[in-house]
C-alpha cells in the first residue's frame, strides 16, 4: 500500500513542478518581452507654450531636446532653463509611468516590482525577499 501511495505522491509533486516549471517558462519569456519594450520605450513631452520637446527612455534618461526658433526671441535664459527643466521632467514622470505599466503587464501580480517601481520602497522590496527566504529582521 506504501508504494501506490508514494507513487500517487510523486504524480502529484511531478504535476505540481511541471505546473510551476510551466509559470516559470511564460514569466522568464515575458521577461525578454519586457526588455525588448522597455529598451525601445520612448516619451516625448512638449512644453505649454511648444517651444520645447523633450524625449527620454524608459528610465528617464534624456534623448534628445528640441527647441523652436522662437525662443531665441524671448533672451531670457533662465525662463528658458526652467521651461527646459519642466518639459523633461514631464516626459520622465510619463516615461515611469509608461515603465510601470509595462511591468505590471509582465509580472504577476503580488511580485512586489511594479509596487517598488510606484513607491521606490527598497525596504519592502527587501523585506519581500527575506520573507521568501524566510529570514526575519535583522537575522543574516
Amino acid at each position: 500500500m506504501s508504494d501506490h501511495v508514494d507513487r500517487g505522491a510523486n504524480r502529484e509533486l511531478r504535476a505540481r513542478f511541471d505546473d510551476v516549471y510551466g509559470q516559470y517558462q511564460q514569466l522568464r519569456s515575458g521577461l525578454d518581452s519586457l526588455q525588448t519594450r522597455l529598451a525601445e520605450l520612448r516619451v516625448t513631452r512638449r512644453s505649454a507654450d511648444g517651444q520645447v520637446t523633450a524625449t527620454v527612455g524608459a528610465q528617464g534618461q534624456l534623448i534628445d531636446v528640441e527647441l523652436t526658433p522662437a525662443v531665441y526671441r524671448e533672451r531670457d535664459a533662465g525662463a528658458l532653463g526652467r521651461k527646459i527643466t519642466e518639459t523633461v521632467r514631464a516626459a520622465a514622470t510619463a516615461a515611469a509611468d509608461a515603465t510601470r505599466d509595462l511591468v505590471a503587464e509582465t509580472m504577476p501580480a503580488g511580485s512586489g516590482s511594479a509596487d517598488f517601481l510606484r513607491t521606490g520602497d527598497y525596504a519592502a522590496l527587501l523585506g519581500r525577499a527575506d520573507a521568501v527566504f524566510g529570514r526575519g529582521a535583522g537575522q543574516s
